[in-house]
Parts: C-alpha cells; sequence; structure tokens
C-alpha cells in the first residue's frame, strides 16, 4: 500500500486542525478527546487512499463532520459518527470494530450511513438527526 507523502499528510493534518479549532470551544475535553480519536483511527484506516481527484480520502471525512457540526449543529457522537463514516465501507475494519472502539451507539450510527452509501446527503442528515 502507499502512504501518504510529507505535503498530503500536513494538508489532512491542516484540514483537521482547522476543523478542530471550530468546534474546540463547543465541547468539553473529554468529548474532544473522543472526536480526536475518531479522527486519528479513521485516518491511520484511511491511509494512503485517494479519492479519484487524487485528494487523500480522508479529507472528505473531515468536510462531512464540518457539516455535522457546524451546519447541522449535532453533538459529538454525530461528530464521531460522521469521522468514522465511510471506514467500513472502504477498509477492512468491520461495524464490530467500530462497536468495541467507540459504543454501539456510534457502530449503529456508521452502519445506518453505510448503507445509505454514496456521498453525504440529506437522508444521511436525517439518520444522524434521528440519534
Amino acid at each position: 500500500m502507499q502512504h501518504f507523502t510529507k505535503a498530503e499528510i500536513r494538508l489532512i493534518e491542516d484540514r483537521y486542525e482547522d476543523f478542530r479549532k471550530e468546534v474546540s470551544e463547543k465541547f468539553d475535553e473529554k468529548r474532544l478527546a473522543r472526536i480526536e480519536k475518531a479522527f486519528r483511527f479513521a485516518n491511520a484506516a484511511h491511509d494512503g487512499i485517494k479519492r479519484k481527484s487524487g485528494e487523500p480520502y480522508i479529507i472528505h471525512p473531515i468536510a462531512v463532520a464540518k457539516i455535522v457540526a457546524k451546519d447541522l449543529g449535532l453533538g459529538a457522537t454525530s461528530i464521531v459518527s460522521s469521522l468514522l463514516h465511510d471506514v467500513v465501507e472502504d477498509t477492512e475494519y468491520r461495524i464490530s470494530d467500530i462497536k468495541n472502539m467507540f459504543g454501539g451507539k456510534v457502530a449503529r450510527i456508521v452502519d445506518g450511513l453505510t448503507k445509505l452509501s454514496g456521498d453525504f446527503d440529506s437522508r444521511q442528515a436525517l439518520t444522524l438527526k434521528k440519534y
């Protein structure tokens, strides 16, 4: 498997840091740590995976997490789920792995989002809002 270049790693870290700055005042340290754990896990799971555009794939879940946090105003569990929403679909990990690492609620949300597939859209937003 091909890994990311230093420039791609910097891009990923910059995008995540911009996102984290936007949500840092909304959540306590415990919730921010869960978000950080989800990002680090999803980032490692997607290491070397790129979109058709050539962009590192993890940029997409970060963008979705930003929509979930800023536009939809949802909480940490929804943000964690949005960061993880493509891990099961795009990597070797399974829902059981998500459940073991992040709990049953996150696993159910990720499973629901995975079954909807495709780009993040209003149906997936409704799935997140249910929780």
